[in-house]
């Protein structure tokens, strides 16, 4: 009998975006076969406490799961420290998970997607990370999924096998890169992945996803992806604690199941080419630019 992964979903101060995320969430096919666990930081100010408390008020009477656990921090944890309590508690228990923040809607075969590549890839040591986000790629020629070595972290799954490999260390992290893996790690410097990691370390940023990526990418694992997005984040709109109002990775989610799997544990040279020249032109020319930047300032 096929033993269906649990979910954990991170919520914070955003009722709204949290009621989207769980309706999408509700209508995926395996939603009645999955458990859910909701973690819902404390607030972190005064301020907060209202929507926080608002949250939790509409995590009371959420149903459509096999069963629906709500986990109230007392304390504020910040995202990272929660995100990596919630799936390690997870993966101890129940030796996979699949993670969701409260600002991403989902097509109905997110979940069978997740839970078709933990099956399929179970085993395989070098596949550590299944992200069901795919930026917006104009190529036609790649596979409905394949592998890439970056891990996105809009949506995604693992093992324990996998989460033991995580290093929350960032000293530890960066003494093991030199020029070319900065390189390779920052997709030929056209993502700014190794300057998440110097922030990081600076106290600019407290991100999870930069050192899972790192921790991945160090032991040679490698993630599966679509080549077409099965989630969107609908959190920047200026809401969000770490989103900023930004359209660049807005996309239109795949209405179809995955009916491609690879077999082959390598990375997609054409996935690659395709992802960085995305990265190249993402940010448009001068005038775009220009555009974007007054729509940020008038918000």
């Amino acid at each position: 009998m096929q033993s269906f992964a649990p979910i954990a979903l991170f919520v914070y101060n955003r009722p709204q975006h949290t009621e989207r995320t769980i309706k999408f969430l509700k209508q995926n096919q395996l939603a009645t076969e999955s458990r859910l666990f909701i973690f819902s930081d404390g607030f972190k100010s005064p301020e907060d406490e209202a929507k926080v408390l608002e949250v939790r008020e509409l995590l009371r009477n959420v149903d459509g799961f096999k069963s629906v656990e709500v986990i109230e921090r007392k304390e504020n944890m910040g995202l990272a420290n929660s995100v990596i309590a919630g799936v390690s508690r997870l993966v101890k228990d129940y030796k996979q998970v699949i993670v969701m923040e409260d600002d991403l809607i989902t097509s109905p075969y997110t979940l069978t997607y997740f839970n078709e590549a933990l099956n399929r890839y179970r085993n395989e040591d070098r596949v550590m990370h299944i992200g069901a986000y795919m930026y917006p790629l104009k190529e036609n020629n790649i596979p409905e999924s394949f592998f890439y070595r970056a891990a996105t972290s809009w949506g995604w799954a693992t093992w324990d096998r996998a989460w033991q490999h995580f290093e929350p260390n960032i000293d530890t992290l960066m003494g093991q890169f030199d020029a070319r893996k900065r390189s390779e790690f920052s997709i030929e410097h056209k993502m700014n992945f190794w300057k998440q990691m110097q922030d990081f370390k600076k106290g600019k940023n407290n991100s999870w996803a930069i050192r899972w990526y790192a921790s991945i990418f160090l032991k040679g694992g490698i993630t599966l992806n679509p080549a077409q997005s099965l989630v969107n984040n609908i959190g920047h709109d200026g809401t969000g604690i770490h989103s900023g109002i930004n359209d660049i990775y807005n996309v239109i989610i795949n209405p179809k199941p995955i009916g491609h799997y690879p077999s082959e544990i390598k990375e997609n040279k054409d996935a690659y080419e395709a992802i960085r020249e995305f990265l190249s032109t993402r940010k448009g020319n001068l005038w775009e630019r220009l555009k974007r930047y007054v729509k940020q300032r008038l918000g």
